[in-house]
């Protein structure tokens, strides 16, 4: 799977980065690791999944997480993933 994830402020993407993830772990735990490689190299605290992000995310292949998904302040509108690639996509 390869993830997009994005960092917005003002409508306009001030940071991105990808994360591919080969393993042969769930999709889940493909998302899960992906988003924290993602915060980690992004210099992010790991946003918590409410509700609304899960199914947004199940019916869409992204989510944005704005500040009620952050314990801290943040210095941005929202942070976004987007799934790129699922496992069994054509290229």
């Amino acid at each position: 799977m390869k993830f997009w994830f994005k960092i917005y402020k003002d409508n306009h993407i001030v940071r991105d980065t990808t994360v591919e993830d080969t393993s042969d772990e769930t999709r889940t735990h493909k998302v899960f690791h992906a988003l924290e490689k993602a915060c980690h190299d992004l210099d992010l605290a790991v946003p918590i999944w409410l509700p609304s992000n899960v199914a947004e995310f199940q019916k869409r292949r992204k989510t944005r997480f704005t500040k009620d998904s952050f314990v801290e302040e943040i210095g941005f509108d929202w942070f976004e993933i987007e799934v790129l690639k699922e496992d069994g996509d054509s290229d």
